[in-house]
């Protein structure tokens, strides 16, 4: 499978609770929401969709999971959220237990994720879709198991919040595989690591 990480992210690198102001405030972040402004259904909703269309699965971090858990099923009707209930699902956490577990999913320990996702990536199939959940998405990037990387630059800087990048001096370079640009200046990114050797 190949994964694929897809992002709002601001101008600053910040991808902390893009969806609404209860959905993460760690660290004292104000700005949930903050893609509101920003979002057009054609270029931004578009790139979303195409992403979840190729998906053969999903890949979640815990309070990622939990919020896109608790909001999507009770969407049903609607042709994306049909295709976000009706796909396979995976968590990465190490809290969450079996009995947990709601909307098609299967937990993947811990302290047990990067060899678990190591498998997945080694299996057949398409993408396994990586949306939010900024600490997994840096473990990913950090292992270099991440095979693509959507990113949908809002014109904002957010200061101080949680990033998807890596802060350990790694470089890692990417090419740029596409952009295009929304009427409300985002810029919708996707970027392959660059072939070593």
């Amino acid at each position: 499978m190949r994964i694929v990480i897809s992002e709002f992210i601001s101008l600053d690198g910040v991808v902390q609770a893009p969806g609404g102001p209860e959905e993460d405030t760690d660290g004292g972040f104000a700005h949930g929401g903050w893609t509101h402004p920003f979002f057009d259904p054609e270029v931004v909703g578009g790139a979303f969709t195409e992403a979840l269309n190729q998906a053969e699965a999903l890949l979640f971090g815990r309070r990622t999971w939990q919020n896109m858990a608790a909001a999507w099923p009770e969407r049903a009707g609607d042709p994306f959220a049909d295709r976000m209930n009706a796909l396979p699902k995976h968590v990465v956490s190490d809290t969450l237990t079996e009995d947990d577990l709601t909307w098609n999913t299967v937990l993947i320990p811990a302290d047990k994720a990067v060899t678990r996702i190591r498998e997945l990536r080694d299996a057949p199939g398409g993408d396994l879709l990586v949306m939010g959940s900024p600490t997994l998405a840096r473990t990913l990037l950090s292992e270099g198991l991440v095979d693509e990387l959507r990113l949908m630059i809002m014109p904002v800087l957010l200061g101080p919040g949680k990033s998807i990048f890596p802060a350990d001096g790694t470089l890692r370079p990417l090419d740029l595989v596409s952009t295009v640009t929304s009427a409300t200046g985002v810029q919708v990114t996707t970027y392959r690591p660059r072939p070593q050797g």
